[in-house]
């Protein structure tokens, strides 16, 4: 097994984000890594053609990467050690696709990603992020349950 130098976790800024950071930095510190730290701003390509009063689809996009990067420094503020080595990032686009993006174009040695627990119906409209990153990723995913 390679070295891991690189541990990709995407957040989600939700009420799990921080045990699952909580279980990167114990990794992180583990192995000596650094922690790349991402949150993914949903793309509204596919709202196009759509009416919303009083804002653009391009200027609600800009609004929501500027909320996401807000909530990242306050999110990293409460919950990140800055002893460990890390950098945060604000993306765009698909949320699995970007993981898999991000973890490929940045060499990432393991991804660390929570589960929802998405359950029947819920499962069969929304999918799994993690369950896409898992088929999809360049390198090993380990998903955390974040409720246990």
């Amino acid at each position: 097994m390679q070295a891991i130098n690189t541990i990709l976790v995407p957040v989600d800024f939700s009420e799990h984000a921080p045990k699952l950071l909580r279980d990167a930095i114990y990794m992180a510190n583990r192995l000596g890594a650094r922690l790349d730290i991402i949150f993914v701003v949903e793309s509204l390509s596919r709202y196009s053609g759509m009416t919303i009063p009083h804002i653009s689809l391009a200027k609600l996009g800009e609004e929501l990467r500027a909320s996401a990067a807000r909530k990242m420094d306050a999110f990293l503020d409460e919950n990140m050690d800055e002893t460990v080595p890390h950098r945060a990032q604000i993306l765009h686009g698909d949320v699995a696709e970007q993981i898999v993006a991000h973890a490929v174009t940045n060499g990432s040695d393991l991804i660390m990603i929570a589960t929802r627990g998405f359950r029947g119906l819920e499962r069969a409209i929304f999918g799994s992020v993690a369950e896409r990153v898992l088929k999809n990723a360049p390198c090993p995913v380990l998903t955390i349950n974040p409720s246990q």
